[in-house]
């Protein structure tokens, strides 16, 4: 076969057609001894060249010849190979498929004789043909080798296209079964005195038990045992638990055969931390008492196969019951959802794309949204109760749970997902779920499916088809068929009964099923433009209302919304369109009262929910809010409408604030959870105090206009105070204020004050009228004198008294005073008028320490609502707003004369001055910051979820869990959130112990 120097045989040129990638290599192979009777013979290229790797089959053949123990079996052996076409392609396919099979057959070379069989039984072997085929193994080496000999004969079915991808990992699952008890059976001869004392059933689990294992995978199993008639139970247990193990090792130890696949037991109650065998009766008071949502999933697919089946059975139909309940649990779909979420997080960065199994789009989607309705509505439809995922889907297909196009593309997704990992397993039999980044893997993985053109780019792009196709209706698999059940169109196909629908709403977390569905009728229903994109978007709404504390609430609001701009041309086009749009305003209808409460009062502020000209969420500047605010009073015709005008852009400018702070704080697939919580608190303090300032700015200059046209006899100017000079307004707070004016020239006081007077009473009035928007209260209780004084004063007014009868309370209160509206420079003047008082020269006397001290602890003491929990008042409870700020407050009256970072109103930014001052130790700055931002929170948390004001916890279920999902705990851990609470609140305390009452012990 040699060619001419320079020039390709024709050998060469028909091995490159016939799909070799090493053509010279390849004609070295077809040259030796081995294969010297083939030389020739058409049939072997072709046949090779049918294979997923010509390369590997052909190297594959030549070592199995080099193996045969003597020169006339191999003549039987290339003789079988050319004139048995069955023969022929099994082995050789075999060949082209897996190395490992390779190896096997290397070492073993007469094992090809399992693959000349073709009789009907052959074709389609169950558990009794392969126990017959292990029936020989007395030890883990030859229990290897028998099962390896097993495994070639499915292999063979598999890669010839006799058997599909289900009927193959059902072979597989067989297979295991055959292996666990042969397993079980080396075990118990092993040990007899055990085996005669208890009863052991093996319980598949996982892909074992539903029927489709894949090559190489751990097999899921729970150990039942009892104590036989007249034996000790204790002793009986210990017993079965040795033979457990044993068994397991069998299986799992590596021998000079390798091993089998690893037996896996950490399904059982407790994990690896419980007891390896149980009895019956303590697996039920288990289950009953302990398990999880997640534990009932995994019940779905128990499967007796080995010892004892009948106490396998009993098992079985014992905790069925229980796993048709799990539907009915709290939180049972958000607790699933979320454990698939938990699956995909715990993917390594660098793999999830290459992830087959679970990443976005994989297997454990398909597996995940198939149990998740079989759970929901197999209570009540035993049709649906199969352990077998391709099984179930065409169960629910039937019952109308899932729509048949929505099922038949995912089944056949499932099958070319499962067709992918089999290759990818079979090559080195190995339990892998990535795919390869080899091209030379690919391409093998590619031929073996058939693809054949061009197998890389072929491969690559139907499982990026396939994986879209999942990605996009694994979820929307439970939300669509509610659609169809109440939007009367002539689909044609099988429905959810109102009853089916009722359950999947029930597991969703709808209280009022009834009123949801309604809901659904009159946004889906009809054959208008309206109803159709809305039947788009409701499956994915759905599923994102159902991730919140309150999906009734959400559904309601929705529908509120889209009543009132369903017409509108933009509105459905925004959230079909936009990306973020429609999750945005899912997680804000669906949070609490106050955002959608807002929305509803001018709905078309959903616009800002968009990616376009909305404006976004990010909150605008003062100047910005201040320039929109005049610009708007100037048009108006009177105060009362240029009010009316800058509190709507409140209203406005706080939704998009609210929306914010619930998007960030929830997280969207666009844009993850803030990750600072401390972030969010500065944004929306910031955001209110500069929305408040703006709308002040604005009243001051309407009332100014109607009752003076366009110059006021007097300087005015608005002084923010408290939390409002702090920049830490929340949603609900008041605007604590001081009034200053100063007569112009040539004004007479007792006018200029009337004036003033009447500014004031002005703008509180318009403030406060009953409107669409939510009133601006303004609150002057901070000024001298407190109630008793007068409302706006004269600078030279407040430089007397500040001078002759200022008090400890007021230089603290003066300390977040800042200009907020008015004359600049009378506002500058007044705030250098005050900068004396509470950054006194000399500090603190020791008597004012003492004040201080017994002020607050007169406050707590008095202001603390009777009946409230201490330790959960976001204000006055240990660790709370008033201890942190209290303790901050007092380090800028003793040293804000000589540390310039001390000079702020702002709460965390002097924290963090003292910090640098070394004033404060870094942990002890680290813990009382935590404690301020989670109290913040916690109080704007309260006003997003019950529309008012509060600073302590709701105590009613559905506000408490919405509060705790703000704060990122997931459904069912509100007690976690207080717990936490306590801990930050204790640790806070002792740090305020130390540095505002002087306690030396902590």
């Amino acid at each position: 076969m040699t060619a001419a120097p320079g020039r390709r045989s024709s050998t060469f040129t028909r091995l490159l057609r016939h799909g070799f990638t090493d053509a010279s290599a390849a004609e070295r192979l077809l040259d030796s001894a081995e294969l010297a009777p083939l030389r020739d013979d058409p049939v072997l290229l072709d046949a090779l060249g049918a294979t997923a790797d010509p390369d590997l089959a052909l190297l594959g053949l030549v070592r199995l010849l080099e193996a045969q123990p003597e020169p006339g079996v191999r003549r039987e052996l290339l003789d079988t190979l050319i004139s048995s076409k069955p023969l022929r392609d099994r082995l050789l396919g075999v060949l082209g498929a897996s190395a490992a099979l390779a190896d096997h057959l290397t070492r073993h070379p007469d094992d090809w004789q399992a693959l000349v069989m073709y009789e009907a039984y052959d074709l389609h072997p169950g558990v009794e043909e392969f126990e017959a085929g292990l029936a020989q193994a007395t030890d883990p080496v030859s229990l290897r080798v028998a099962y390896r000999r097993c495994l070639l004969s499915i292999a063979a079915r598999d890669v010839c296209g006799t058997t599909g991808v289900a009927e193959s990992a059902a072979e597989l699952a067989d297979l295991a079964t055959a292996t666990l008890r042969a397993a079980l059976r080396i075990a118990g001869a092993a040990a007899p005195e055990d085996a005669a004392l208890c009863r052991l059933a093996v319980v598949a689990m996982g892909k074992c038990g539903g029927h489709e294992l894949n090559y190489v995978s751990d097999v899921d199993v729970i150990f039942v045992g009892e104590a036989v008639e007249g034996a000790d139970e204790t002793k009986a247990i210990r017993a079965a638990t040795r033979l457990a193990s044993h068994m397991m090792r069998i299986c799992s130890e590596t021998t000079v055969e390798g091993s089998i696949w690893p037996v896996d037991a950490n399904l059982r109650p407790e994990g690896r931390n419980g007891p390896l065998v149980r009895t019956l009766s303590s697996h039920l008071a288990y289950y009953q008492r302990w398990a999880k949502t997640w534990e009932f999933q995994a019940l779905l697919k128990a499967r007796p196969v080995a010892g004892d089946l009948d106490l396998g059975a009993e098992y079985v139909a014992a905790v069925q019951p229980l796993v048709w309940k799990a539907a009915e649990r709290e939180n049972f779909v958000p607790d699933v959802q979320k454990m698939r979420r938990r699956v995909v997080e715990n993917i390594p960065v660098a793999e999830v794309d290459r992830q087959l199994k679970l990443g976005p789009g994989g297997l454990r989607d398909v597996e995940f949204a198939v149990q998740l309705l079989q759970l929901v509505h197999g209570r009540t439809d035993t049709s649906l109760r199969s352990g077998t995922t391709l099984d179930a889907l065409k169960a629910l297909a039937a019952g109308g749970y899932v729509g048949r196009s929505d099922a038949a593309q995912l089944d056949e997704a499932y099958r070319f997902l499962r067709s992918m990992e089999h290759r990818i397993q079979l090559f080195r039999l190995r339990r892998t779920h990535l795919v390869p980044e080899d091209e030379a893997e690919l391409r093998r993985i590619g031929r073996s499916l058939g693809l054949r053109t061009d197998p890389v780019v072929e491969l690559l792009r139907e499982w990026k088809r396939h994986a879209t196709v999942v990605r996009r209706l694994h979820e929307k698999l439970f939300y669509r068929p509610l659609l169809d059940a109440v939007a009367q169109l002539a689909t044609g196909e099988a429905r959810l009964s109102p009853e089916a629908a009722r359950e999947r709403m029930v597991a969703l977390g709808y209280a009022d099923p009834a009123s949801a569905l309604r809901h659904l009728e009159a946004l889906a229903s009809g054959v208008t433009r309206k109803a159709a994109i809305q039947r788009t978007l409701l499956p994915v709404m759905l599923g994102w209302f159902a991730d919140s504390a309150d999906p009734d609430a959400g559904l309601l609001n929705f529908r509120k919304v889209s009543d009132a701009l369903g017409k509108t041309p933009w509105y459905l086009r925004l959230l079909r369109d936009e990306g973020a749009a429609a999750q945005n305003l899912a997680r804000v209808l669906s949070a609490g009262r106050l955002a959608p409460d807002l929305l509803m009062r001018a709905p078309e502020a959903v616009a800002l929910l968009g990616d376009g000209d909305g404006g976004g969420l990010e909150p605008r500047s003062r100047a910005h809010l201040e320039q929109e605010i005049l610009a708007a009073v100037n048009r108006a015709d009177g105060a009362a409408q240029a009010v009316t005008a800058a509190r709507g852009v409140r209203r406005r400018e706080l939704f998009r604030t609210a929306a914010a702070d619930i998007i960030g704080s929830y997280g969207t697939e666009e844009q993850p959870v803030e990750a600072d919580p401390g972030a969010l608190v500065d944004r929306v303090g910031g955001a209110v105090s500069d929305l408040t300032a703006a709308t002040l700015a604005g009243t001051l200059r309407a009332v100014v206009r109607d009752g003076w046209g366009d110059s006021l006899p007097t300087r005015f100017a608005v002084i923010g105070m408290g939390r409002f000079g702090g920049h830490e307004l929340g949603y609900g707070s008041d605007a604590d204020v001081l009034f200053v004016h100063e007569p112009r020239d040539g004004v007479d006081e007792r006018e200029a004050g009337q004036a003033a007077n009447k500014v004031v009473s002005e703008m509180r009035r318009l403030l406060q009228i009953p409107s669409a928007d939510p009133p601006l209260l303004i609150d002057a209780d901070l000024r001298p004198e407190g109630k008793s004084g007068p409302l706006v004063r004269t600078l030279t007014s407040y430089a007397a008294y500040y001078r002759r009868w200022s008090l400890t309370w007021e230089s603290h209160a003066l300390l977040r005073a800042e200009h907020v509206a008015g004359d600049e420079d009378l506002g500058r003047r007044f705030i250098e008028l005050i900068d004396p008082l509470r950054y006194p020269a000399d500090g603190l006397a020791d008597e004012a320490v003492r004040e201080i001290r017994r002020l607050k602890a007169r406050m707590e003491s008095e202001r603390l609502p009777r009946g409230a929990d201490p330790k959960l008042h976001a204000k006055l409870g240990p660790g709370g707003l008033s201890d942190v700020e209290w303790t901050v407050q007092l380090l800028q009256l003793r040293h804000g004369a000589a540390e310039p970072g001390l000079r702020t109103t702002r709460t965390r930014q002097a924290l963090a001055a003292a910090r640098t001052a070394g004033l404060i130790r870094d942990e002890d700055a680290a813990v009382l910051d935590e404690a301020w931002v989670l109290a913040t929170r916690v109080r704007n948390a309260v006003m997003l979820v019950r529309g008012r004001a509060g600073d302590t916890f709701p105590t009613e279920p559905r506000e408490l869990a919405a509060v705790g999902r703000y704060l990122g705990y997931g459904p069912g851990h509100a007690g976690d959130m207080l717990d936490a609470y306590r801990r930050t609140g204790r640790r806070a305390r002792a740090v305020v112990d130390e540095l505002f009452y002087g306690v030396t012990e902590r």
